[in-house]
C-alpha cells in the first residue's frame, strides 16, 4: 500500500472486484491489527452522505473481499469480525506499512549512526511511490497524506544522519531532488546547502539559499528562519565548523551540526506555549494520567500519535488533559499548541480557521497563510516536521473536524478531548473517563469547601456528593455555592438538591450549569437518539441490558441508536454481566436531564413505550420460568401484553434461565415499580408473580416480598381480584417458609375467597394445599388430610398435571402421618409415576425424599438412604438449597434412628446451616434438637445442652417453646 495498492498471496495476485473492495482493503490495511469501526468503513466508501443501506453494503464488500482472499489461499481468520467493525491480522513481513514501521522502530533502538542509517534505508525501501496513490477516498487521502509525511520525515532524518557520517557526495543529488519536490522545506534546504558546501560547491550552496529566500518571500511573504540565515552567513565566510565532523560517528542529529546559529544568534523561533492554566485543586485520576503518560512517552510500541480522552458532560476531560499535557511538557521541547474546537457549541469551529490560528502561532501570518483547507493542512504538517510538539485539541465534535489538524511528524503527539468516540481517526487510542471515585470526589469537595466545614457535617457532605453523583462539574458548582455562602451549613445545600425535580436548577452558578452542559450534547444527537435517551431516563436508576432500547422505540433492533448514545458519552457501558450481556447506565444527573426532556413527549407516547418495554420483560420472565424446575408458584397468564424479542436475542438470554434471573434481579423489581407508577396493574402483578419460582429456587425472600407487596397494593387499588389472589397466595407460601403461620392462614384464606369469586379452581387448589401444609406442620393431621383431599378434588381433571402430581405426593405424606402405610405406598407410587411421566426431575426428587420416610418406618434404612442420596444429588445439581436442606434433615433422621451419631451430625449441621441462611427457624430448630438428642444419648451432655439451648431459642423466637418436648415435623412441601 506504500504505492499503488497491490496484494499477493504466495505469488498470486489477489483480484479486487471494483473500487469498493479496493477501498475496503485499503481501510483495513491502514489500521492493520486494529479494529476498524463500521463508521469509518462507511466514511471511506462514501465521501458524501451514505445511503440507508450503507452498513449492509460494507458487509457485502467485506464478504466479497474475504472470498477473493480465500481463493488465493488466505486463512479464514485473516479478516475477523469484531464488535462494531472488522480487523485484518498481519505480521510485519506481510505488509509494507508494518515492515516500514518495524524498521523505523529498529532505527530508534540502534546505538550507532551507521546502524540507524541502515535501518532507515531499509524502511525507505518499502516504498514504491506515494501511498494509496490509485484510491479515491477523501478519508483515505488524509491517511495517505499522513503516511507520505512520515516517509518524507524518515528520508530527511536518514539524509541528515548520513550527512553527519560524511556521506555528502552520496546524498547531494537525493537532497536536490527532494527540495524540488518540497521547495518550501527549509530543513531540506539546510541539508542540501551543507552537502554542496562539503562537496566544494560553495556557489551552488549559496544559490540554494537565494532560491529559497525568493520563493518564501514571493509566495508566502516570509523570510528564511534565523537558523537558515545563520547557515548562509557561515557559508559566505567559509566557516571551518562546516567541515565534515571528525570521526563522523557521533549520535545523529536531525539537523547537521553546522546548521546551528552563529554565536549570539537564536537557533529556532521561540517555542509555542499555549496550554491553559492548570487547575490548582486537581485531584486523583492516577490511572488515566498514567495511561496518557504511557501513550505520550512510553516505549515505541506502546506510544500513540493520537490520544482521545472521551467522557460525558462535566466529567473533567479538559481538566485532565490540561494537567497531563503540562506534566508532559518536557518531552515536547518545541512547544505545545492548544486549540479549542468548540465541538459541542452552537457553532463548532471550522478546521480551516483552526489551521490559520495554528499557523499564526507557528509564525506564519498574513498572506503567507494559504486560502484552501488542504493547502493550510499541508503547510501545517510541513512546519511540524522535525519538531517535537504536543497538540491539544479540546472539545472535538467529530473526526472530520480533527483530521486536518493532525500532524504527520513522528516527533509530535496529539491529545484530544471529546464527548464522542472518534473511531475514524487512524491509530488513535481512546481513554474512557468516568466520574471521580468516592474518595477523589470527597477530596475535591473538601478542597473547595474547606476541611473544617466538611468535618463538622460529614454525613451531609456524603449526601451532597451522592446527589452530585461524583460528577466533577456538579461538585465544583456545589462547592462554589457553599464557598460563596459561608453562612450556609452543608445541610442547607443538601436539602435544596436532594429533591431530584429541583436538582438541576440548584446545580448552577454563574456560567456553570449541569443542565446546560448536558443540553450541549443533546443538540448534537439525531432525533431518535434524543427520544431514546428521554425514554431511557423514565426507566429509573438501573443498570440495563441494551435490548430495552428496541421496545422503547418500537423497533426490533435499535443497537445503532444505543451506540450513538454510548459514543456521545450520555449512556455508559458499565460492564458485561455473567451471561454475556453488555450493561448500560445513565449517570443520575444525565437521567434527570433525560426525564426533563421526556416531559416534552406526548403522554400517550410515553405510556405506550413503557408498556412495550414492560411486556418484553414479562415475556422473558415467562420464558425464564419455563426453563426452571416446575413448582406450585407458577400462575396462569393474565391479560397483560407480551412482546417477544427477536429469536436470536431470546435464545442467547435464555441459554441459562437461572443465570438470566440472577443478573436481572434488580431490574425485574424495578419493572414492577415502573408498572405500578404508570398505573399498569395487570402488568405489575404478572411481573411480580412471574419470578416467584426463581425466588423460591434461590430462597430470595426479600425480593419476593418486596415485589409482591408493591404489586398487591396496585392490584387491590384497581380492583384486580385475579392478580390479588395470585399475589396473596405466593405471599402465603412465603409466610410458611418464615414460620409466620397465623399470617399465612389469613393471607391464604383471602386468596381462596378471591379465587372462588373468580372461578379459579387451580388457584383455590394451590391455596388449600398450602393451608394443608400449615395443618400438617402444626400436628393437625386429619385436618391436613382433608385439605389435601379437597385440593386434589379441585385439581384433578384440570390442565395442570404438575399440580396434580404435587398433591398426589402430599396425600401420600398425609396417609403416612396417619399411620396408613399401605395406602401411603400406593399414593407414593402414583406420585412417582406422574412425576416421571412429566419428565420432572425435581418433582421425582421430592417424591423420593418423602418416600424415604415410609422405607425408614418399615425398617429398610438402606432403601431410605438410597432414595435420599438420589434426591440430594438432583437438588444439588439444580442448586436448590432449600430442598437439599430438607433432604439432609431426613438423612440425619435415618442415621439417628440407627444411633449412628457420626453419620447423622454432619448431615444435620449442613442442613441447619442452610436453614439458617434462608431464615427457616422451624427446621433449623429441628436440626439442633435432633443433634442435641444424639449427643445426650452418647453421654456428651455439655454438647447436648448447648444444642438443645439453641433449639429452644429458635422455638421461642417463633412462639412455640413447647415444641422442644415433642417430635418435630419438618415444614418442607
Amino acid at each position: 500500500m506504500l504505492g499503488p495498492l497491490h496484494a499477493q498471496i504466495t505469488g498470486q495476485d489477489v483480484r479486487l472486484d471494483g473500487p469498493r473492495q479496493t477501498k475496503m482493503l485499503a481501510a483495513l490495511l491502514v489500521d492493520a491489527n486494529n479494529v476498524v469501526a463500521m463508521e469509518r468503513l462507511v466514511a471511506v466508501m462514501w465521501d458524501g452522505k451514505p445511503p440507508a443501506t450503507a452498513v449492509r453494503q460494507v458487509q457485502d464488500a467485506v464478504s466479497g473481499l474475504r472470498r477473493n482472499l480465500a481463493a488465493c489461499g488466505a486463512p479464514g481468520s485473516l479478516i475477523s469480525t469484531r464488535r462494531g467493525g472488522y480487523q485484518i491480522h498481519l505480521d510485519p513481513g506481510q505488509l509494507d506499512l508494518l515492515e516500514f514501521d518495524h524498521e523505523r522502530q529498529l532505527a530508534e533502538r540502534h546505538g550507532t549512526p551507521y546502524e540507524t542509517a541502515a535501518a532507515l534505508r531499509r524502511a525507505l525501501a518499502c516504498w514504491r511511490g506515494d501511498a494509496l496513490v490509485d484510491i479515491s477516498s477523501r478519508v483515505l487521502e488524509f491517511d495517505a497524506a499522513r503516511l507520505n509525511e512520515r516517509r518524507e520525515a524518515t528520508r530527511k532524518l536518514c539524509l541528515g544522519i548520513e550527512l553527519d557520517l560524511g556521506r555528502h557526495r552520496e546524498v547531494v543529488e537525493e537532497l536536490a531532488a527532494l527540495l524540488r519536490e518540497h521547495p518550501y522545506d527549509e530543513q531540506v534546504a539546510e541539508h542540501l546547502m551543507v552537502a554542496l558546501y562539503r562537496c566544494r560547491r560553495q556557489g551552488e550552496a549559496l544559490q540554494v539559499y537565494d532560491r529559497l529566500r525568493r520563493t518564501l518571500a514571493g509566495e508566502l511573504g516570509v523570510d528564511p528562519t534565523p537558523a537558515v540565515q545563520a547557515l548562509h552567513r557561515r557559508i559566505l565566510v567559509a566557516d571551518p565548523g562546516l567541515a565534515v565532523p571528525a570521526g563522523a560517528s557521533s549520535a545523529p542529529d536531525p539537523r547537521p551540526e553546522g546548521s546551528g546559529a552563529a554565536a549570539g544568534e537564536p537557533d529556532v523561533a521561540m517555542p509555542v506555549r499555549q496550554l491553559p492554566l492548570d487547575v490548582p485543586d486537581f485531584v486523583g485520576r492516577a490511572d488515566a494520567l498514567a495511561q496518557v503518560a504511557g501513550l505520550l512517552g512510553g516505549p515505541a510500541p506502546d506510544r500513540a500519535p493520537v490520544t482521545v480522552v472521551v467522557g460525558g458532560p462535566g466529567v473533567g476531560k479538559s481538566t485532565l488533559v490540561t494537567h497531563a499535557a503540562r506534566l508532559a511538557c518536557a518531552a515536547f521541547p518545541d512547544g505545545q499548541l492548544y486549540l479549542n474546537l468548540a465541538g459541542t457549541s452552537d457553532e463548532p469551529r471550522d478546521p480551516a480557521l483552526m489551521l490559520a490560528e495554528a499557523l499564526r502561532a507557528l509564525s506564519i501570518a498574513g498572506s503567507a497563510i494559504p486560502n484552501g483547507l488542504s493547502e493550510r493542512a499541508a503547510l501545517y504538517r510541513s512546519l511540524l516536521v522535525g519538531r517535537r510538539m504536543l497538540v491539544v485539541l479540546d472539545d472535538a465534535g467529530h473526526a472530520d473536524q480533527v483530521l486536518p489538524l493532525l500532524p504527520g511528524a513522528d516527533g509530535c503527539a496529539v491529545l484530544i478531548t471529546s464527548r464522542t468516540l472518534l473511531t475514524q481517526l487512524p491509530g488513535a487510542r481512546h481513554i474512557d473517563l468516568d466520574v471521580l471515585s468516592p474518595a477523589e470526589a470527597r477530596e475535591l469537595f473538601t478542597g473547595i469547601v474547606g476541611r473544617r466545614r466538611v468535618e463538622r457535617e460529614p454525613e451531609e457532605a456524603d449526601a451532597i456528593l451522592d446527589c452530585c453523583g461524583n460528577l466533577p462539574l456538579a461538585i465544583r458548582i456545589a462547592g462554589a455555592k457553599l464557598t460563596g455562602r459561608p453562612a450556609w451549613t452543608l445541610r442547607v445545600l443538601r436539602e435544596r438538591i436532594e429533591d431530584e425535580s429541583r436538582r438541576l436548577a440548584e446545580l448552577r452558578i454563574g456560567d456553570l450549569s449541569v443542565r446546560a452542559s448536558v443540553e450541549l450534547s443533546l443538540r448534537l444527537l439525531p432525533d431518535d437518539a434524543v427520544r431514546a435517551l428521554s425514554l431511557l431516563g423514565l426507566l429509573g436508576p438501573y443498570t440495563l441490558p441494551g435490548w430495552v432500547v428496541g421496545p422503547l422505540l418500537d423497533r426490533p433492533d435499535a443497537e445503532e441508536v444505543l451506540d450513538t448514545l454510548v459514543d456521545a458519552s450520555l449512556v455508559r457501558l458499565t460492564a458485561t454481566d455473567a451471561i454475556g450481556q453488555p450493561r448500560y447506565r445513565l449517570h443520575d444527573l444525565i437521567r434527570t436531564c433525560a426525564v426533563e426532556s421526556a416531559a416534552r413527549l406526548p403522554a400517550a407516547d410515553k405510556r405506550d413505550a413503557m408498556v412495550r418495554v414492560l411486556s418484553a420483560w414479562l415475556d422473558l420472565t415467562g420464558r425464564g420460568t419455563d426453563g426452571l424446575p416446575a413448582g406450585p408458584l407458577v400462575a396462569e397468564p393474565g391479560s397483560a401484553p407480551r412482546r417477544a424479542l427477536p429469536d436470536a436475542v431470546v435464545d442467547r438470554l435464555m441459554a441459562d434461565p437461572a443465570g438470566w434471573f440472577d443478573v436481572e434481579r434488580d431490574t425485574l423489581l424495578g419493572a414492577v415499580k415502573l408498572a405500578v407508577d404508570w398505573g399498569l396493574d395487570e402488568l405489575a402483578w404478572e411481573l411480580a408473580a412471574g419470578p416467584a419460582t426463581y425466588y423460591d429456587h434461590r430462597c430470595l425472600y426479600q425480593d419476593w416480598e418486596h415485589g409482591h407487596r408493591l404489586a398487591l397494593r396496585a392490584a387491590e387499588a384497581a380492583g384486580n381480584g385475579r392478580g390479588a389472589a395470585v399475589l396473596l397466595r405466593n405471599l402465603g407460601q412465603l409466610h410458611i417458609y418464615r414460620d409466620e403461620f397465623d399470617e399465612a392462614v389469613r393471607t391464604l384464606e383471602s386468596s381462596i375467597g378471591l379465587c372462588q369469586d373468580g372461578g379459579d379452581k387451580r388457584g383455590e387448589a394451590l391455596s388449600v394445599a398450602m393451608l394443608a401444609t400449615i395443618s400438617r406442620v402444626q400436628g393437625r393431621y386429619d385436618e391436613a388430610a382433608d385439605r389435601v383431599e379437597r385440593a386434589l378434588s379441585l385439581a384433578v381433571g384440570g390442565s395442570d398435571q404438575h399440580l396434580e402430581a404435587q398433591l398426589t405426593c402430599s396425600m401420600a405424606v398425609m396417609r403416612l402421618m396417619q399411620g396408613e402405610l399401605g395406602e401411603a405406598e400406593s399414593w407414593f407410587g402414583e406420585a412417582l409415576r406422574q412425576a416421571r411421566a412429566l419428565d420432572d426431575g425435581h418433582r421425582v426428587a421430592v417424591v423420593l425424599r418423602r418416600f424415604s420416610r415410609l422405607h425408614d418406618l418399615r425398617g429398610d434404612q438402606d432403601e431410605a438412604l438410597r432414595c435420599l442420596w438420589q434426591a440430594l444429588a438432583t437438588f444439588e445439581e439444580l442448586a436448590d438449597e432449600r430442598c437439599a436442606a430438607y433432604t439432609l434433615l431426613e438423612v440425619g433422621r435415618v442415621y439417628a434412628g440407627r444411633q449412628d451419631r457420626d453419620g447423622a451430625v454432619p448431615a444435620l449441621e449442613r442442613a441447619a446451616d442452610l436453614f439458617h441462611r434462608h431464615g427457616d427457624r422451624h427446621d433449623e430448630a429441628a436440626c439442633w434438637q435432633l443433634i442435641g438428642d444424639l449427643h445426650a444419648a452418647a453421654g456428651a451432655h455439655d454438647l447436648a445442652r448447648r444444642r438443645h439451648g439453641r433449639a429452644l431459642e429458635l422455638w421461642q423466637t417463633i412462639g412455640d417453646a413447647e415444641r422442644v418436648k415433642s417430635p418435630v415435623v419438618p415444614s418442607s412441601p
